[in-house]
Formats: C-alpha cells, sequence, structure tokens
C-alpha cells in the first residue's frame, strides 16, 4: 500500500509501460476507482472512455506472456527525498493524514531528514473515522490547526486520502490555499530558474501571477484539472505548477507529476531557508477579498451554452480569459464562471481589491448568469 505520487515515481523510474493504482482519494468510504498511465502520460476524460469502449468491444493486441514482479519502490522514493532535500535548522511540523496513506511515508520520512514531527490521524483507515481527507476544506483542517496551535509548530501539513493533494496550516492556525502555497514554492524555484514558467489554474488568484511576474517568471494561466495542467507542463518546459484543489506539480527537481509528499518537504526547504514565518508569508502578500468557490446547479445540456452565452455578452467591455470558462476582468478584481468537468453545476469564483467592489462585481456576474438561464429555459 502506497500514496499515489508513490506509484508515480516508480512508473517513472523503472521506464514502466504504464500502471495503474487503485484509489477512491478523498471519496466517500464506499466509493474505490483507479487512476491509469500509459507511460508517463496520465489518462482522464475521453481518453478513460475510450479505454472502456475497447475493453467493451474486445479490441486487445494479443501478444506473449510477460513478466510478474514485485517491487517494493518507497526505499527508493525515500532516497530520492534524501539526495534533494535540505531541511534548515530543526522544524517542527504537525502532519494530518486524514487516515489516509500519505502519512506512513511522509511522517517518518519528514523526520529522517531532520524535522520534529507531530502526528495526526496518519494510521490508514478508509472509514475516515476523524474527518474527511480533503485538505482544501477548512472543517477538516480544523484539528490540524488546534494541534499546530497546542504544540507551537512552525506550520501543518495536510494531505488527502492518497496524498497527490496538499493543505497548509501556518503557525497562528490560519488555512492556505493553493494559490498561497504556490506564492511561497515560487520564491526559491524562480531564484533557482531565472525566467521559468509557472502554471496555475484558472481559480488562482491575481496575487500569484503578479508575484510570478514580479520575480521575472514567466505566468501561465491554464485550464482546471491535474491531468490538463501536466499536458501543459510538458509541452511548455514549465518548471511549477498548481490548482486550487492542491495539486502541485514540480518540475524543478523533480519529474513533474502532482506529488504531495514532495510539495510538502520542498514547502519546508523553502520556509527553513527563508528563516521566515508562515504567517509572516501570509500576511506580506497583497490584500484581496475573495469567495471560496462557488457551485451553481445546471444541466449538462445547458451549462456549456451558458458559458458560451456569458462571453459573447462580456467581450469588447472587459478583458476576458477564455482558457477555461470565463474569467472576466475588472479594473478593481475579477469573476470566472466555467462549466465543470464532471457534474452538471457552474463553478463560480470572485475576487476583488474591497468588499465592496467584491459585492459589486459578484452581483454584476450573478444578474448576467440569471438573465442568461431565464433566456435559455
Amino acid at each position: 500500500m502506497v500514496p499515489t505520487p508513490v506509484f508515480y515515481y516508480a512508473v517513472y523510474t523503472q521506464k514502466a509501460g504504464g500502471g495503474v493504482m487503485i484509489t477512491g482519494s478523498h471519496n466517500p468510504p464506499n466509493y474505490n476507482g483507479f487512476k491509469l498511465m500509459v507511460g508517463e502520460e496520465t489518462l482522464f476524460g475521453e481518453q478513460i472512455q475510450e479505454v472502456y469502449k475497447i475493453i467493451q468491444k474486445g479490441r486487445f493486441h494479443r501478444q506473449e506472456g510477460g513478466e510478474l514482479a514485485s517491487l517494493n519502490i518507497v526505499p527508493s522514493y525515500w532516497e530520492y527525498m534524501k539526495r534533494d532535500i535540505r531541511f534548515t535548522g530543526k522544524p517542527k511540523i504537525v502532519i494530518d493524514a486524514g487516515n489516509g496513506v500519505g502519512g506512513v511515508v511522509a511522517a517518518p520520512l519528514s523526520r529522517s531528514l531532520g524535522a520534529e514531527v507531530v502526528e495526526l490521524f496518519t494510521e490508514p483507515d478508509g472509514r475516515f473515522p476523524n474527518h474527511h481527507p480533503d485538505p482544501t476544506v477548512p472543517e477538516n483542517m480544523e484539528a490540524l490547526a488546534k494541534a499546530v496551535l497546542e504544540n507551537r509548530a512552525d506550520f501543518g501539513i495536510g494531505y488527502d486520502g492518497d496524498a497527490d493533494r496538499i493543505g497548509v496550516v501556518d503557525d497562528k492556525g490560519r488555512l492556505l490555499f493553493g494559490d498561497q502555497i504556490l506564492y511561497i514554492l515560487i520564491q526559491q524555484v524562480l531564484a533557482d530558474v531565472p525566467g521559468g514558467e509557472i502554471i496555475a489554474d484558472v481559480k488562482a488568484s491575481n496575487v500569484l501571477f503578479s508575484e510570478v511576474a514580479r520575480l521575472k517568471g514567466k505566468p501561465l494561466m491554464w485550464m482546471t484539472g491535474h491531468s490538463l495542467i501536466k499536458n501543459k507542463m510538458k509541452e511548455d518546459g514549465a518548471i511549477l505548477a498548481g490548482e486550487m484543489s492542491g495539486h502541485i506539480f514540480f518540475k524543478h527537481r523533480y519529474f513533474g507529476f502532482d506529488d504531495a509528499i514532495y510539495s510538502s518537504l520542498r514547502f519546508t526547504e523553502t520556509v527553513t531557508a527563508q528563516g521566515r514565518p508562515v504567517s509572516a508569508w501570509l500576511d506580506s502578500m497583497p490584500k484581496v477579498f475573495n469567495t471560496p468557490e462557488i457551485r451553481r446547479e445546471s444541466t449538462e445540456e445547458k451549462k456549456f451554452a451558458i458559458v458560451d452565452a456569458l462571453r459573447k455578452r462580456w467581450e469588447g467591455l472587459y478583458p476576458i480569459s477564455s482558457v477555461d470558462g470565463v474569467r472576466v476582468t475588472f479594473p478593481d478584481g475579477w469573476g470566472l464562471v466555467r462549466a465543470s468537468n464532471t457534474q452538471p453545476v457552474l463553478v463560480l469564483r470572485f475576487e476583488a481589491s474591497s468588499p465592496e467592489s467584491l459585492e459589486r462585481i459578484q452581483g454584476e456576474m450573478n444578474r448576467e448568469l440569471a438573465s442568461i438561464e431565464a433566456d435559455l429555459k
């Protein structure tokens, strides 16, 4: 039993033709699933449906049998991390694995690199008796925040069920989101690779994109979806990417796949090298006001038509990014409406320089949405 990124590591380092990872990730205990790789590519969406069609039709390429072997890849993964990562001093970290599989590797590995580790829910239990292992949901991080404060830790790390997504809590018990984690990580990465491309998904804050530009990096806004971002990284040669969901992808010194354990080690390395509390980083970020991800009920038939109609209404009035849905940039903020990749909903997010601007932008875009929805009835 290993975390998903350890499986990715095995496929990459063993030059395998592909792989299958059995994982339900952070889904409820009555769900299971699998992730497919062909070579170093992760299959998603229509590609998985195509595999299903091949199975249904029995269109297989027959060939001679191969060999079955058993390999414990964890020692190799561990040694790679110990060669690559350096902590400065002895940071005190709380690790909350949410009873997923990440803690069995992350906690002892962090200790071996010199950290003092306080463990929370690191024993795998697919019933998730303590909290759901989704580190982007604030209530799931409450126990971690409390433990950070009680133990006077430098920060806390949370993993999702299979440890390909990360959450961070600062020394004051505040939750950092994916773009804020990236904001800290780019400090070291762009110092090492000036001019490097940094990719973030369309839901990320302008604060991140502006900081990449300030550090002389190349910011790129891209579609939400970890497979889509991995493919774009490979196409562009980007050195680091991330999503609001907590998927973070290091090509700098690593392989380019989403590995929350490696990301947490790099986060620790960056923070300890800078000698600055995580709370100081968070407090120094330009102040903006934003909403969480808002999900608006729609239908599979209408969700894309609504986004397309919204785009046409705003074109020519304000700058628009159509890389994934419609992201409208106002003088004092932005609003996003995109169709979910997996559900019959519209996903909305808003950001502005003041609470008043946030309310105005959100109101304007919601009124346009309501008008379009009425027209499509």
